[in-house]
């Protein structure tokens, strides 16, 4: 797979990313799978990866302004 934004080559890794789930809370999702490129950090979310992380957003507790989780595949 090549980088849509770069064209480098892209590889699987594990990483942390935070996501902003309203104007107040962000979340965190630890241990979580994405393909990143090698050279410019553009990174790639499978689509069942995206579905699990769709999953958790939405059962986020929206009063809270921070919460980390681990993500479980």
């Amino acid at each position: 797979m090549t980088c849509r934004v770069c064209g480098s080559g892209m590889k699987s890794i594990i990483t942390d990313l935070p996501f902003k789930v309203t104007d107040a809370t962000i979340v965190v999702l630890k241990v979580l799978p994405v393909v990143q490129c090698d050279r410019c950090g553009e990174y790639l979310l499978e689509d069942k990866v995206m579905n699990r992380v769709d999953k958790i957003l939405s059962g986020i507790d929206s009063s809270a302004e921070l919460e980390v989780i681990k993500f479980a595949a």
